[in-house]
């Protein structure tokens, strides 16, 4: 199987790398966070980033560190997609995970001021109403979590996995996509 997992700080573009290797080249695209997400939303319990730290650690202590990539890989409809991108892993256990799959970890990052103006502007409910510091400290809590409990977020961990490593600090949308397929060695479908 075709496999890249995207990890990256909130904001950063991991949702338009997955958009053009799904336009580009047929793969599919499962987010964990929509996963937790459907989860919570199951539950009854209020959508935040709270709420999805704590629901993914409760996975991961229940049914290991690399849960949530199985969890994709088990939507992976293989006869329909040529390959599987997993969006917003937020544990090293989870980049371990596509490893030991055979898959690549991609590192996405931008400018965090720029970041914040995207999440402000998707205006996705509660989830996204922070302020900047809120913001930052909410990054930091995720980058540096571990703090000896090995399943809560450890982006830094991720981020230490990564195979490829991509900057996203312009406006210009298809521009990165272009810029994300040459860093992921890819030619264009024919």
């Amino acid at each position: 199987m075709k496999l890249i997992g995207l990890a990256g700080t909130d904001a950063s573009g991991k949702d338009t790398v997955g958009d053009m290797l799904a336009e580009r080249f047929n793969w599919q695209v499962v987010s964990v966070s929509d996963i937790l997400r459907a989860e919570l939303n199951k539950r009854g319990t209020e959508l935040s980033r709270k709420s999805l730290r704590l629901l993914s650690a409760e996975w991961r202590r229940e049914n290991g560190l690399g849960v949530l990539v199985d969890k994709a890989v088990e939507l992976f409809d293989k006869n329909k997609y040529k390959g599987l991108v997993i969006s917003s892993l937020r544990n090293h256990g989870e980049a371990d995970e596509v490893h030991k799959l055979g898959g690549r970890v991609v590192w996405v990052d931008a400018d965090p001021q720029m970041r914040y103006e995207r999440i402000v502007g998707r205006n996705r409910g509660t989830e996204d109403q922070v302020s900047f510091e809120e913001f930052l400290a909410e990054e930091q809590e995720q980058m540096f979590h571990y703090q000896g409990d090995r399943h809560t977020l450890n982006l830094s961990g991720v981020k230490d996995r990564a195979d490829v490593s991509l900057m996203n600090d312009g406006d210009d949308i298809e521009a990165f996509k272009d810029y994300a397929q040459k860093a992921l060695k890819l030619s264009k479908k024919r």
